[in-house]
């Protein structure tokens, strides 16, 4: 092996790597030694901030192929024509966990693609799961406080938890798919995802439908019973990343089949729940499934930290025939999810190699934070202006969106959607088997009786009768499993 010399960061060459430089054998370290200070230093900051939720994932690199034209809908460059191949990197992640939790934990799971499109990055950042907790972003920072640490204890909290869901009964279809076997997969590779907010797509004519994207799993659903999981955080936390990495080094390339719904502005006007409203879901036998292409994964990253850690995924990067909705919490996260990734990584996030839009990039933004790239050179910084031939194209401009209403106001969406009850209650009845409903009572019934304090009963009964307004079958087999009687 042929050796290389020893250096700084800045390069210098360096003469000794294990002893410091000390006044005498048994003096003190002296200050000038400045290779210890500068491996100390960088040692103290090797860890970056945690990211506040999605703390815990795994990812790989691989491509997605163009199986079926969608032309009609969208015309965005990556589905330009059957067979077109684009790169691609995907994240999968413990949504409340943090860093050192288990793989297993009941928990959604994050499922984050990063699109390398000669338009520029599209992040299609999603989950396992078709719909989420809350309908508005205001109330995203309360929840997830909820799923972490009580602040007195600093230990997770089922009343916490039980608490903000039974006050808040827009949250119902998503726990009871959290509370079933789905909110413990076996692996990432053996559970489907979804985009779950509505976006828009915009074809050559400018015409434009609402659509939702899944990514339905190659390998076959499979998922842990709350035994099995329970069992293997005691034997592997790393369980669904190790069984990620196994797969790919051994070329058993995962597969994902990318799939749209559309739903054209006519019909979003007469649906009869709220197209834009993360709660809910489009049933399939409306709106069916059209298959776009395959993504696989077959490339695992050579170094952990630099691609999966560093990786910042964003909703709001979308590319041109690919656009946003009045989806409520959508318009929150395209604030939030740069913002956060400006905090965690710095403000030149984008220049990090696996964030880095592999075709050209011409901005007017400079300095920062690890700045690493030519930061404009010479050029101006400022738009516009005499000397470069940066132009803003129009072609590009999205078709204006016609709102409703021009009245500006808090609108309390619960008292003009107070339909809670009737998808998780179809979620129930019509696709669960019967094992399933056990098991979800099961697992509801085990979560709840972590419930402690003098509200421990009022939590209780209120969040039994939701529970019993999706299906009085329900509401019964998790009172019976509790040994309370509702009031």
């Amino acid at each position: 092996m042929k050796k290389s010399k020893l250096t700084t960061a800045s390069g210098r060459p360096y003469c000794e790597y294990e002893n410091s430089l000390t006044a005498g054998i048994r003096g003190p370290v002296l200050l000038q030694d400045y290779f210890l200070h500068e491996d100390m230093a960088h040692f103290n900051r090797e860890r970056i901030p945690e990211r506040v939720v999605h703390a815990k994932g795994t990812g790989a690199f691989g491509t997605f192929t163009v199986t079926h034209d969608i032309r009609m809908y969208t015309k965005a460059k990556l589905f330009s024509e059957i067979g077109k191949q684009t790169s691609l990197f995907a994240r999968f992640s413990i949504v409340g966990g943090e860093k050192g939790g288990a793989d297993s934990e009941r928990d959604p799971r994050g499922f984050a693609i990063k699109f390398y499109t000669e338009d520029g990055n599209w992040d299609l950042v999603g989950n396992n799961t078709p719909v989420f907790f809350i309908k508005d972003p205001k109330k995203f920072s309360h929840f997830i406080h909820t799923q972490k640490r009580d602040p007195k204890t600093n230990c997770k909290s089922p009343t916490m938890m039980w608490d903000f869901f039974s006050l808040n009964p827009e949250s119902l279809h998503q726990l009871i798919i959290l509370m079933s076997d789905r909110g413990t997969p076996f692996s990432y590779r053996h559970m489907d995802g979804f985009g779950s907010h509505t976006f828009s797509m915009l074809n050559k004519k400018n015409e434009r439908v609402w659509v939702k994207f899944h990514y339905k799993t190659g390998q076959g659903i499979k998922n842990f019973s709350r035994k099995e999981a329970n069992s293997m955080k005691g034997a592997d936390l790393d369980q669904a990343q190790r069984d990620l990495v196994d797969a790919i080094e051994k070329k058993d390339f995962p597969i994902w089949k990318l799939k749209i719904q559309v739903m054209t502005d006519a019909k979003a006007k007469k649906f009869h729940w709220n197209p834009f409203d993360l709660t809910k879901v489009w049933p399939h036998r409306e709106f069916p499934l059209i298959e776009v292409g395959t993504i696989e994964l077959n490339k695992i990253p050579e170094n952990y930290f630099r691609d999966v850690e560093q990786a910042a995924f964003a909703p709001a990067h979308v590319v041109d025939g690919i656009g946003y909705s009045p989806d409520k919490v959508l318009q929150g996260r395209l604030l939030s999810y740069p913002d956060a990734q400006r905090y965690r990584l710095g403000a030149n996030y984008e220049q990090i190699p696996v964030n880095k839009c592999p075709y050209a990039v011409n901005t007017y933004q400079r300095d920062g934070l690890m700045q690493t790239e030519e930061n404009g050179g010479a050029k101006p910084n400022y738009g516009p202006n005499s000397f470069d031939a940066i132009v803003a194209d129009g072609d590009y401009k999205e078709l204006p969106l016609s709102l409703d209403s021009l009245t500006a106001d808090f609108y309390d969406r619960n008292k003009t959607d107070r339909d809670h009850y009737t998808q998780p209650g179809n979620l129930y009845r019509d696709v669960m088997t019967s094992a399933d409903k056990k098991n979800l009572a099961d697992n509801i019934v085990s979560s709840m009786q972590g419930i402690s304090g003098d509200k421990k009963n009022e939590i209780i009964n209120r969040q039994l009768c939701h529970f019993s307004r999706i299906d009085s079958q329900l509401g019964n087999a998790i009172a019976k499993g509790l040994q309370f009687d509702i009031r």
